[in-house]
């Protein structure tokens, strides 16, 4: 683990807010030089704790009016690698999360997709025909009051 001080927490609060700002911009914020701004998200990079920059895109307006949290637990775990389930399921391309969870079910997927029955599609030919696939429980998604947030 590394050590952070109070401006280390600050960037990387201010770089989930906004994660297209510049060493530039960033430094200019806190009082600092863009060298040495870049320093810092440098070694925060190296040392793992930034994993990465994505960009949030609006489902919506791109058309996926659906989202779906599926409950699926393996039929057979013995006849069915729990790898071979993950790489079948990441593959679908609406499957937007696969994680492996304990629980009543081995795992929780998030699927997008267009509408209901674009959902109901995705599931029948896509997601029921994979290798391994017992019961499988739907909840579709009414609001989303919290996004991510810093943490």
């Amino acid at each position: 683990m590394i050590d952070l001080d109070d401006i280390d927490r600050d960037i990387l609060r201010a770089m989930q807010k906004d994660a297209t700002q510049s060493a530039s911009q960033l430094g200019r914020r806190f009082g600092m030089s863009q060298p040495a701004m870049w320093r810092r998200i440098k070694r925060l990079q190296d040392a793992g704790v930034i994993a990465g920059r994505r960009v949030v895109l609006d489902k919506d307006k791109l058309g996926f009016g659906v989202t779906v949290f599926l409950g699926v637990k393996l039929a057979a775990k013995g006849r069915v690698s729990l790898e071979d389930f993950e790489r079948a399921v990441s593959a679908i391309r609406e499957v937007q999360t696969v994680e492996h969870v304990l629980g009543l079910y081995d795992y929780r997927l998030r699927v997008v997709a267009t509408d209901i029955a674009d959902f109901e599609r995705v599931l029948r030919r896509r997601i029921m025909t994979l290798p391994g696939v017992g019961n499988v429980e739907a909840n579709v998604l009414l609001t989303e009051e919290r996004l991510p947030g810093p943490l």
